[in-house]
């Protein structure tokens, strides 16, 4: 076994260790596919009010530029599917926003295998990234062989479905890379079908300024009316695509405690969301995800669904 061979086994043993569901290498190269792909997206203005999409463009696309002498990209998922659920009869938000903000909790996690990687490894120069850098998360986890993006635009994975994070070390450190699977889509159309604002607008493309997760967490104007009785009850996010996706049946329930919802979470009837205050909305999402809409902007989701 060659070191490189080595090195790789080891980060993804200690990966695993800490909890991560997968993880895969690539090499830190310029994303030759994703460019003329991101280009087109940008200048259908696709990404709507998400300015900072347009922003270092080239970065997105070759990670040398965002890590000195990088040379590996390693990509990893972590599950958020939860055991329980809300109820079919509530306003409802984002799965991935049930528990603590995912973002400290990779945070640690990618922290400790940065550790690891120093102590077994030596003194490896690199950055984490967690959904916040201009880095193109999910063409890297397809890159790496940890599924392949499906036609909602979300990374899937045959044995797992879709209900994960994503999450990036960029190092200067040589290992051994991993392969693209196949496509397993097929003739389905379950979630371009199922997109309560026809926000799929063709296989693999998702218009981002027509996506109820835009227009509930991203937009800070007013919810355009047109769109009035479409949201199909989502206050925060949505998961229609992925709850659809037949490759989720295979979703098993997370393992991380930090994940799990709030307790009053689950019981607030559409009743209770409607007279939320603010000291209920610091209580119930006081280290959620939904802290990014504040409680204006939940106020605003809310009036726009009754």
């Amino acid at each position: 076994m060659s070191i490189k061979e080595k090195h790789s086994d080891l980060i993804k043993a200690e990966a695993l260790r800490l909890g991560f569901l997968s993880c895969g290498i690539s090499k830190a190269d310029f994303l030759a596919e994703e460019a003329p792909r991101l280009e087109k997206w940008l200048r259908n203005n696709a990404n709507g009010e998400m300015q900072y999409m347009e922003n270092h463009f080239d970065k997105r696309l070759d990670p040398r530029l965002l890590v000195d002498d990088a040379k590996s990209v390693i990509s990893l998922t972590l599950n958020y599917y939860p055991e329980e659920q809300q109820t079919s009869d509530t306003f409802k938000i984002s799965k991935y926003a049930y528990g603590q903000d995912y973002h400290h909790v990779i945070k640690g996690k990618l922290k400790q295998l940065q550790e690891f990687i120093s102590e077994e490894i030596g003194e490896v120069g690199g950055r984490a990234f967690v959904d916040s850098a201009p880095v193109l998360d999910k063409a890297w986890a397809a890159k790496s062989g940890l599924g392949w993006i499906g036609k909602h635009s979300n990374l899937l994975t045959q044995k797992t479905g879709s209900f994960y994070f994503i999450a990036e070390l960029i190092v200067d450190l040589d290992l051994t890379y991993d392969h693209p699977v196949t496509d397993h889509c097929g003739t389905c159309t379950a979630c371009i079908d199922a997109c309560p604002t026809q926000a799929i607008v063709q296989p693999y493309v998702v218009d981002g300024s027509k996506c109820i997760s835009y227009f509930t967490i991203e937009l800070k104007n007013e919810i355009p009316q047109e769109f009035q009785g479409k949201f199909d009850d989502w206050a925060f996010g949505c998961d229609v695509c992925q709850d659809v996706c037949p490759w989720n049946r295979f979703s098993k329930p997370h393992q991380e405690p930090l994940f799990n919802p709030h307790p009053d979470l689950l019981s607030l009837t559409k009743k209770d969301w409607e007279e939320i205050t603010e000291d209920v909305f610091r209580k119930v999402f006081q280290k959620s995800a939904v802290k990014r809409t504040k409680f204006s902007g939940l106020k605003r989701n809310i009036d726009f669904l009754k």
